[in-house]
């Protein structure tokens, strides 16, 4: 993806569409207007529109999941590991509402021995 964004940036005469992104990412930071981007070691000017379409996910939602998970034995604990971290936590406090499993979002860097 980075190859395909270094290529096409700084061309005026393309596009980049945002379909999805989280916190920290070069997408949002195309979507918050960034001017630059460092990719390769180097700064790549932004030049090609870039359009943001909300809404748009691959994702499943924090319902989709519950409703999966409760199809699934319970685990001893549930590592939340993905996502923006306020979403993390209301998802963390609804597996422990809903399901009454313990659910934890791990501290950036922080290490965690499974058993």
């Amino acid at each position: 993806m980075l190859h395909h964004l270094h290529r096409i940036l700084p061309d005026p005469r393309n596009a980049v569409v945002i379909v999805g992104f989280a916190a920290g990412t070069r997408s949002r930071d195309l979507v918050d207007g960034a001017r630059t981007l460092k990719m390769f070691g180097e700064y790549v000017p932004v030049r090609a529109e870039v359009a943001d379409v909300p809404h748009f996910s691959a994702h499943a939602d924090a319902g989709q999941i519950i409703d999966w998970l409760r199809n699934a034995p319970a685990p001893h604990t549930t590592y939340l590991v993905h996502g923006e971290e306020t979403a993390s936590e209301t998802l963390r406090d609804r597996i422990d509402d809903e399901l009454g499993w313990t659910a934890v979002v791990p501290r950036s860097g922080e290490a965690v021995l499974v058993r």
